[in-house]
């Protein structure tokens, strides 16, 4: 792990924790939006519109961030506008890398080695951390967005009028339920497995986790009557859950600690991430070996030996 600071690579594990021993994640730095137009978007300056070839995402397999944003790409049909580089599993002493291994795409455009070359591209001065998944303005020459929640709106209206498959993952009469959804899904599981796996001290462990199973389950019992998290369609919601629970009992649950339940024991939220490994969108940006290897050999200091488990065996195919 490591962050940049002043444009200068460093390593600093302690930056993940505060003083309590609690995970602090930072807000993402890039925040521009591309738009049907090229109008500024909720957090951004304007230029950057939508056109095919323009854009050049980056993402690990591994990361459930970066995982969500390769989804809506194939939800989208976006694979022929907007380039795919994937880097290696491991994140070591120089953070993401595209060193050689099975599934890595390099960087067509630079041919950067690490993840924080193109940070610095971008801001020669930038301060902070470097993260997944990134998506690159070919023509201005620098980041559009580090944020995978922005990145997904983007993908799921900008490039309509361009090409992109029918679908509305995020619409209008569903937006206030879905931001809802997603507020407590973030805090409680997306980040709160991460809150429990990097605790640094009991009392930190132990609030994480709570929030952890009670947010699971809270969608048990949403999901037992329900199809969807959010009115009778699939919606951003669904996919921003599903790429937790997707890696839940291969590394959530063993390596963060996060075991006082496995996913197969929730009946509703099985058969609903099953529903979901299902959909055609999703085959294409799956490589569990890329999410075992990364989670098990890259935080030494949860798992110092880096040794991968074999277990568990996977059975997401749905009936």
């Amino acid at each position: 792990m490591g962050m940049l600071v002043e444009g200068c690579w460093s390593n600093d594990e302690d930056a993940l924790t505060d003083g309590s021993g609690r995970l602090k994640r930072p807000d993402a730095a890039f925040r521009n939006w591309i738009t049907a137009d090229g109008g500024p978007g909720p957090t951004s300056e304007g230029g950057f519109r939508a056109e095919p070839g323009r854009y050049h995402l980056y993402i690990a397999r591994a990361c459930p961030w970066a995982h969500r944003a390769a989804i809506f790409r194939e939800l989208k049909g976006l694979q022929d506008m907007i380039g795919l580089s994937v880097t290696h599993w491991l994140m070591a002493d120089d953070g993401w890398t595209f060193q050689p291994g099975p599934g890595v795409v390099p960087d067509p455009l630079f041919g950067v080695d690490t993840l924080w070359q193109l940070y610095v591209r971008s801001n020669p001065s930038y301060t902070g951390r470097v993260t997944v998944p990134v998506l690159w303005d070919k023509a201005r020459g620098c980041i559009v967005s580090n944020e995978s929640a922005d990145i997904l709106r983007m993908f799921n209206s900008a490039f309509d009028s361009v090409g992109a498959h029918e679908g509305d993952y995020s619409p209008p009469a569903l937006r206030d339920e879905i931001d809802a959804v997603n507020a407590r899904v973030y805090d409680g599981l997306n980040n709160g497995v991460y809150k429990a796996g990097f605790a640094k001290k009991q009392a930190a462990y132990d609030e994480a986790v709570g929030g952890v199973f009670e947010t699971l389950d809270w969608l048990e019992r949403r999901l037992s009557g329900a199809e969807w998290l959010c009115g009778e369609r699939m919606t951003e919601a669904d996919w921003r859950l599903f790429t937790t629970l997707l890696r839940f009992d291969a590394v959530y649950h063993g390596h963060f600690k996060c075991n006082l339940r496995r996913l197969v024991d929730y009946p509703a939220l099985w058969r609903y991430t099953r529903r979901l490994y299902a959909h055609p969108a999703v085959a294409p940006t799956v490589d569990f070996d890329h999410i075992k290897r990364h989670y098990y050999q890259s935080h030494r200091h949860i798992n110092p030996t880096g040794i991968v488990p074999q277990g568990p065996i996977f059975a997401f195919d749905a009936d």
